[in-house]
C-alpha cells in the first residue's frame, strides 16, 4: 500500500461543520472543500450566505464548493452568478438534473459560456458524465462529481465507471472528476489507483487516515484490548456452573 505522501489525488474536505472546516484548512493534505445543502441542515446552519461568507474569510487559497438551492433552472442561473461572485476560489454545484429528473445540460452550458467555474454533482452514469462533460467543454475549471460511494451502495463496482468517466473527460484538461461519497478510507487509495483527480473525503473518514499503514498485528491487538476493556466498564459478568468431576 502507497503512503498517504504518495498520493496524487487531491483529498477534499467534505463538510458544513465550521469547526471542523477551519480544523481541516489547517491540514497540508487538504486541497480543497466541498459542501451542499444536507451537510449545511444538519450543521444547523439557517444562512446561507452569511454562512459561506464567513467561512471564505479562512479559506481563500483552496478550492471550494457552494450548492444552488432552487428547483428551477432560471432560478438555479440567477443562484449561480451570485455564489461564483463570493471569492475567486468558489466553485457553483449544479445538480445534475432538477428533482423532476430533467437534465441541466443547457444551465451547466450557459454558466460555462459565462466564465463559471462549476462542480456539477449528484452524477451516477455514463451518459450523464458524457453529456456534462461536453456542457463544460468550453469554459473554465470544472469538476465533475460521481458518487461511486452511492453506486457501491447499489452491489455495483464504481471503478470500471469512474474509469471510463475518466477517458470521456481526457479531451477536456480543465476539468476534474470527483470520486464523491466514499464509504471507508479504503477509496481513496481506490480512486488514486485509477488515476482519479479528487475524492471528496467527510470529517469521520479523514480522521482515520492515521491508521494508514499501521501494523495489522498491532491493530489486532489494540481492538482485542478494547473489547476487553469495555466489558471490564460495563461489568458484565456470567455465573459459571460447577462442573461435576
Amino acid at each position: 500500500m502507497r503512503s498517504i505522501a504518495q498520493l496524487k489525488i487531491k483529498i477534499f474536505a467534505d463538510g458544513a461543520d465550521k469547526i471542523g472546516m477551519l480544523e481541516m484548512s489547517r491540514n497540508d493534505l487538504i486541497q480543497g472543500f466541498t459542501t451542499n445543502p444536507t451537510l449545511m441542515r444538519k450543521a444547523g446552519i439557517n444562512d446561507y450566505r452569511a454562512f459561506a461568507l464567513d467561512i471564505l474569510k479562512t479559506i481563500k487559497d483552496r478550492p471550494i464548493s457552494f450548492e444552488v438551492f432552487s428547483d428551477d433552472f432560471n432560478e438555479m442561473y440567477q443562484q449561480a452568478l451570485q455564489i461564483s461572485h463570493w471569492g475567486q476560489n468558489v466553485y457553483v454545484k449544479i445538480p445534475v438534473t432538477n428533482t423532476a429528473g430533467v437534465p441541466s445540460f443547457d444551465l451547466i452550458q450557459k454558466l460555462a459560456i459565462r466564465g463559471v467555474k462549476q462542480n456539477v454533482t449528484a452524477l451516477m452514469t455514463l451518459d450523464q458524465v458524457r453529456h456534462v462533460s461536453a456542457a463544460l467543454a468550453d469554459g473554465p475549471a470544472a469538476c465533475i462529481s460521481v458518487f461511486a460511494g452511492r453506486i457501491a451502495d447499489t452491489g455495483r463496482d464504481p471503478v470500471p465507471l469512474m474509469c471510463e468517466a475518466l477517458q470521456l473527460m481526457r479531451p477536456y484538461p480543465q476539468q476534474e472528476l470527483i470520486w464523491a461519497s466514499p464509504r471507508e478510507l479504503l477509496n481513496i487509495f481506490q480512486g488514486d489507483a485509477i488515476g482519479c483527480h479528487i475524492i471528496t473525503v467527510t470529517h469521520d473518514i479523514l480522521k482515520k487516515l492515521s491508521f494508514v499503514g499501521k501494523d495489522l498485528n498491532e491493530f489486532s491487538l489494540e481492538t482485542v484490548k478494547m473489547f476487553y476493556e469495555d466489558a471490564v466498564k460495563a461489568e458484565f459478568s456470567l455465573t459459571i456452573p460447577a462442573v461435576a468431576d
